[in-house]
C-alpha cells in the first residue's frame, strides 16, 4: 500500500484531496474500488425504490399533521436524491479510479463530495427539525396546529437546505470552510436533538404521574390512549436519530482522527476506510424507508396498499 507523509497545515489537507486521485495514494487499488462501486450501485437501488414507495405512501396518508408530513417528505426526498445522485457518483468516482481514470476521478469526488454534504446536511437539520416538532406537540397541546403551520416549517426546511447547499459549495474555494461548518452544525444539531428528548420524555414520566392520580376514569382513557401513540411517534423519531447515528459516527471519526490537518501519514488503507464509511452514511438513505414502515403504523399500511396496487394493477 502506497503511504504519504505530508506536512503543512492547509496545503497538506489540500495536498491530501489531490491525492485522492493519484496513483500515489488510489493506485492499485482496482478490487476494492470495484467492491466499493458494487455496494454503491446496489445501495443506490434500494435508496431509490425505498424512498420512492415512502413519498407514494405519504402522499395517501392524510392522519399526519401537514407540517409533520412536510419534514418526513423533505427526508424521503433527501434519502431519494441520495440515491439518485450522490450514490451514482460515488460509484462513478470508484469505476474511474480502478481503470485510472483520473481526471474523471477528481470530477466526480468533487460532485460526490458536495452533493453528498449538501444533501446529508439536510438530512441532519430534517430530523432534527422533527424532533422538534415532536416536542412542540406535547408542549403546546391544542396551540400545536395553531403554531406549527405548514409556512413556517417550509420556511425551517428552506433555510436549511441552502445553509447546507452553501456550505457544500464552500468546497470549491476552501474544504477548511465546509470542513468548519460540519464540526459547528453537526454539534448543534445533536444538542437541539438531545435537548428535545430529554425534556419530551421528563414531560411524559410528569404526565405518566397525573394520570395515575386522576380520578375520572373516561377522561383517564383518553388520555392514556393519546400518550400511548405520541410514544410511539417519539420512538420512531428516536429510533431515526439512532440509525443516523450509527450511520454517522465512524465517518465522523475518521475525518477528524485519522485526516485532522496535524497528522502526516495517509495510505490506501486509509483511503478504502474511507470509502467504507462514507458508504455505511449513503446506506442511512436506504435504512429509513424501512424504519418508517416499522415504527409508522399509517406508513407502512399505505406503503402496503401501494405495492399491492402495483402488484395487481399495474397500469391502472
Amino acid at each position: 500500500m502506497a503511504r504519504n507523509n505530508l506536512t503543512g497545515g492547509g496545503v497538506r489537507m489540500e495536498t491530501y484531496e489531490g491525492l485522492l486521485c493519484s496513483p500515489s495514494l488510489a493506485g492499485g487499488l482496482q478490487q476494492q474500488s470495484i467492491c466499493l462501486a458494487f455496494v454503491n450501485v446496489i445501495l443506490s437501488l434500494t435508496a431509490i425504490l425505498g424512498n420512492f414507495l415512502i413519498l407514494i405512501a405519504l402522499r395517501k396518508e392524510s392522519s399526519l399533521h401537514p407540517p409533520s408530513k412536510l419534514l418526513y417528505r423533505c427526508l424521503a426526498i433527501t434519502d431519494l436524491l441520495v440515491g439518485l445522485v450522490s450514490q451514482p457518483l460515488h460509484a462513478i468516482y470508484w469505476i474511474s479510479i480502478a481503470n485510472e481514470h483520473w481526471n474523471l476521478c477528481r470530477y466526480t469526488r468533487d460532485a460526490a463530495y458536495i452533493t453528498s454534504y449538501t444533501l446529508c446536511g439536510v438530512s441532519l437539520g430534517t430530523i432534527t427539525a422533527i424532533t422538534v416538532d415532536r416536542l412542540l406537540a406535547l408542549l403546546l397541546g391544542l396551540r400545536y396546529k395553531t403554531n406549527v403551520t405548514l409556512k413556517r416549517t417550509s420556511i425551517i426546511l428552506a433555510a436549511v437546505w441552502v445553509l447546507s447547499g452553501v456550505a457544500a459549495l464552500c468546497y470549491i474555494s476552501d474544504y477548511h470552510i465546509t470542513l468548519w461548518c460540519g464540526y459547528i452544525c453537526i454539534p448543534s444539531y445533536l444538542v437541539i436533538s438531545i435537548a428535545s428528548f430529554t425534556k419530551i420524555f421528563r414531560t411524559l414520566i410528569r404526565h405518566q404521574a397525573q394520570v395515575q392520580v386522576h380520578v375520572q376514569l373516561q377522561s383517564s382513557q383518553q388520555n392514556s390512549l393519546n400518550i400511548s401513540r405520541y410514544r410511539k411517534a417519539v420512538y420512531s423519531v428516536l429510533w431515526m436519530q439512532l440509525a443516523l447515528a450509527v450511520c454517522y459516527v465512524p465517518y465522523t471519526i475518521v475525518v477528524i482522527v485519522f485526516e485532522e490537518p496535524n497528522k502526516g501519514t495517509f495510505s490506501s488503507h486509509l483511503r478504502v476506510t474511507r470509502g467504507i464509511v462514507a458508504t455505511l452514511v449513503y446506506f442511512n438513505s436506504t435504512l429509513n424507508p424501512f424504519l418508517y414502515c416499522w415504527k409508522i403504523n399509517e406508513v407502512r399500511q399505505a406503503v402496503k396498499l401501494t405495492i399491492r396496487q402495483l402488484v395487481c394493477c399495474p397500469w391502472s
